[in-house]
């Protein structure tokens, strides 16, 4: 027997112990204990490589987006080109009027119809709007993806990594049979002070927080998949799982109930007893990022419809972890191919949706959602690589900060387009009138261009600290 760190594929907090019969999957990480193995898929149908095909096809799925004032402009140019033209001989033409005067008036409507602010509004606005992001730690890769933030209508999160710190750590110490925290601690620290187990660097971690440095235990002594047994004070002494406290004959109601309890809370229990009794329990638990409560909140009021987690946790932690920040709905025990088909469903109930992970096992779900978002520091590669936004510095706090980004900036976008548009048919009807002039309409053209670029720069101003403000 042995714990598997299974979360570069499921995303499991904790490692999961595996049995005689138990499936592994190709890229977890063996624990403590030796395992014997038996490959029961050629390379090209394991579970790392169906990820890496699943990138791939939801990428092929995803239509290129093109941005309007280009559609508009390859419409919008020739049109005026041939209302110049009409409107420079159909007057001397058909009414007889003076070459010279409509001549004018057409060299008027060219240089006034110049599409210039309009086509340089948009990429100056998006161009700001990208620098003011990477500035505050947000990493948007291209204007394509502006956007698409202030559509967002459903957002879909992983847990380990991202709505949790993915490092467990210490949360409770219950102590029993009329011993103290410390002793708890000290005889769990001496116990694990050799082992490299992420249960065991969690305590060790907690007991060096709490200046506790015991030394190692004697006699240690492995017992594959279920716990450790050693001497300390010349006092036989046993750590381990719940399982462990059951094989050794020591259970009784009180523990368990205590133990059950801790572990509908999403926790993971640790029991310390010797020979005669149990002297208590360590619940170990993956805790949440700073600010995550908050930032459900936030983002909630920014206009989303649903928030889920997809994760491959146990249901139990995943259900406590819900609950505690506030999410919606909780997809539990997911492997990558069920998140991709959660993201589907998500898309077309909602049309735009958002997947936030960290992980190899959520890039899948990242490329097929609408927007991927990846914890830029403590991300994987592959979902770094994949996602569209990545968060340089893991702030969840920076996700309503992006949602009322985008909005602003489409907002800008679309008061430079109706600045633009409403400048040049303005001058246009002037044009038809005759009140126009050749210097007025180029003073009107570039005045209009340099508006628009100074408004689309104030987004450079965009800062963190601001999104509440918006």
């Amino acid at each position: 027997m042995s714990g598997v760190n299974q979360a570069p594929i499921t995303g499991e907090s904790i490692p999961v112990e595996k049995d005689m019969g138990s499936e592994l999957f190709a890229g977890t990480i063996n624990g403590d204990g030796a395992l014997e193995a038996v490959s029961t898929k050629r390379a090209a149908d394991t579970t790392l490589a169906r990820i890496i095909r699943m990138i791939e096809d939801a990428h092929s799925r995803r239509a290129d987006v093109e941005q309007w004032v280009e559609k508009f402009a390859a419409i919008y140019t020739p049109v005026v080109i041939l209302l110049a033209v009409g409107v420079a001989v159909l007057p001397p033409l058909v009414f007889g009027a003076a070459w010279t005067d409509w001549f004018y008036r057409a060299l008027v409507l060219l240089v006034i119809a110049c599409p210039c602010a309009l086509v340089i509004s948009t990429p100056v606005s998006i161009v700001a709007a990208l620098a003011a992001a990477a500035r505050s730690g947000v990493l948007i890769k291209g204007g394509v993806f502006m956007e698409v933030p202030a559509k967002l209508k459903a957002l879909a999160m992983d847990k380990t990594g991202t709505i949790t710190r993915g490092e467990p750590e210490v949360t409770d110490i219950v102590p029993l049979n009329g011993h103290s925290k410390s002793e708890i601690l000290i005889r769990a620290a001496t116990l694990e002070a050799r082992s490299t187990h992420p249960l065991a660097r969690a305590i060790l971690t907690y007991a060096a927080k709490h200046d506790i440095a015991a030394p190692p235990a004697e006699n240690i002594q492995m017992v594959g998949g279920k716990g450790v047994t050693g001497t300390f004070e010349s006092e036989p002494v046993w750590l381990g799982s719940h399982r462990f406290l059951v094989e050794r004959g020591q259970d009784n109601i009180a523990v368990s109930q205590t133990a059950g309890r801790l572990e509908r809370e999403g926790k993971t229990v640790v029991v310390i007893g010797d020979e005669r009794h149990v002297c208590g329990l360590i619940a170990i638990a993956d805790t949440l990022r700073p600010g995550a409560r908050g930032t459900i909140r936030k983002l909630h009021e920014a206009g989303l419809s649903h928030i889920i987690m997809l994760t491959g946790d146990n249901t139990a932690t995943a259900n406590a972890i819900a609950q505690e920040v506030g999410i919606d709905e909780v997809r539990a025990e997911l492997l990558p191919q069920d998140k991709v088909s959660e993201i589907g469903r998500l898309i077309e109930r909602y049309g735009t949706v958002a997947m936030l992970g960290d992980g190899v096992n959520d890039a899948p779900a990242m490329a097929r959602a609408s927007l991927g978002i990846a914890m830029g520091a403590a991300g994987s590669d592959a979902a770094i690589e994949t996602a569209d936004i990545a968060l340089m510095s893991d702030d969840l706090e920076k996700l309503p900060w992006l949602l009322h980004h985008s909005k602003r900036t489409m907002w800008v976008i679309r008061q430079n387009i109706a600045f633009a548009l409403g400048v040049k048919a303005a001058f246009v009807f002037l044009t038809f009138v005759g009140f126009a002039t050749l210097w007025g309409a180029i003073a009107a053209d570039v005045g209009a261009s340099l508006l628009v670029v100074a408004n689309g720069l104030r987004l450079l101003k965009s800062q963190v600290s601001n999104a509440s403000q918006m």
